[in-house]
């Protein structure tokens, strides 16, 4: 009976980890930029002395759902939201290279130009900062153009360019700070530097990009969890009753 009591057991406890993770995805559906994440259970061997008697449940997550969310015209200068396939460059943290489609801009009072989480945005010489301007217009190709403060309203002034990328999907990851990242070399080899510009990707100026999560079937999914940790706590309080039922057989022997 103790094999129904593992299996039950560590599946209740996996389908929690499944539903942490599609929370996750529902708490974002108006989060721009957001990738959502898949989530899938899979059962896993004991390793150790004796025989592979016994299996566990495990959730894992196999990918990043990588399609291109919902555009909102919001004609807004600050916002911008890639135009097919590729990613803007930002500062993480750590003061890596990461990469977004966060699109929503703004400029701090020092004059650098960062996403709406505050992260740097990364043009051709590291985090782009902008002195004084009175308007700001970012072209296709992520060139950040402004009118400064003062100056002949048709003289534009380009000062720096948004780093546009698009790495293989297959070689990057997202990580706990919602990012992408570059997935670490094979052992061996050497660490790949951060990633060179493509002229191919393209922006657009006061469009941004939603969330690709659907609330509909992330609500669904979350009921179909619960009904799961539901049924698994069935199966274990099924097993403690026929555990104490043979224990009280046996005495009776």
């Amino acid at each position: 009976m103790d094999r129904s009591l593992y299996i039950a057991m560590s599946g209740a406890k996996q389908t929690l980890v499944a539903q942490t993770a599609n929370a996750n995805n529902l708490a974002n559906t108006q989060t721009v930029g957001f990738k959502s994440d898949f989530e899938q259970f899979r059962s896993m061997p004991v390793f150790g002395p004796g025989y592979p008697t016994r299996v566990y449940t495990m959730t894992e997550r196999p990918a990043t759902d990588f399609a291109q969310g919902p555009m909102q015209t919001t004609d807004n200068p600050y916002n911008i939201a890639i135009k097919g396939e590729g990613w803007l460059a930002v500062q993480d943290g750590k003061g890596e290279e990461a990469y977004t489609r966060a699109g929503e801009l703004k400029v701090t009072t020092t004059g650098q130009l960062q996403t709406g989480d505050g992260l740097p945005i990364i043009g051709n010489n590291g985090p782009i900062t902008l002195p004084p301007y009175e308007k700001l217009v970012i072209g296709v190709d992520g060139t950040v153009n402004i009118i400064p403060t003062g100056g002949n309203p048709t003289t534009v002034a380009a000062i720096d360019r948004i780093k546009l990328v698009n790495p293989p999907i297959q070689d990057i990851e997202k990580k706990n700070d919602g990012l992408m990242h570059l997935k670490p070399p094979p052992p061996g080899q050497p660490p790949a530097g951060p990633l060179a510009p493509d002229a191919n990707v393209q922006v657009i100026q006061g469009v941004l990009e939603g969330s690709n999560v659907g609330a509909v079937s992330a609500m669904v999914e979350m009921i179909e969890l619960a009904r799961n940790f539901e049924l698994q706590t069935k199966v274990m309080k099924t097993v403690n009753e026929d555990s104490a039922a043979s224990a009280k057989l046996m005495q009776l022997a």
